[in-house]
């Protein structure tokens, strides 16, 4: 359970920090629009409401995917991840419209560059936040 719980963080602070460098670099393609614009509080919830979803998508549906199309993985080399990603980015993106607040994306090209910002910023802030996940007491 501990394990969940820090991938849903590590998510959230590689989604906070990828939409904080799309905006930095003037790029609006990928942005998070929190409940409540002017409440800090809100807006952390809505990251962490937006690292589990993201969590759960690739946990559940990735996976799914992943085992399906694993001839189509070998055949591209792994390129074919890159399109599985985008889309299961935009899908975080869907669901998160369908609630109200959450993550905005532009188009799919923005899917996939932000779920290759989000991944790479996500497996470093999990490199550094790894002592914490640790094992399962169970």
């Amino acid at each position: 359970m501990r394990r969940f719980v820090v991938r849903a963080v590590v998510n959230a602070i590689a989604l906070w920090l990828a939409t904080l460098l799309f905006a930095a670099l003037g790029q609006g393609g990928v942005r998070v629009i929190p409940y409540r614009a002017d409440d800090p509080v809100a807006a952390v919830l809505t990251y962490l409401l937006l690292g589990l979803i993201f969590g759960v998508v690739n946990g559940v549906l990735g996976t799914a995917i992943r085992i399906v199309a694993f001839p189509l993985y070998l055949l591209t080399l792994g390129l074919i991840s890159l399109v599985v990603n985008g889309l299961l980015f935009l899908l975080v993106g869907w669901i998160s419209s369908v609630i109200g607040f959450g993550l905005t994306v532009d188009g799919f090209w923005w899917g996939v560059l932000g779920a290759l910002v989000t991944g790479v910023i996500g497996w470093i802030v999990a490199l550094l936040l790894r002592p914490l996940a640790g094992r399962d007491p169970s």
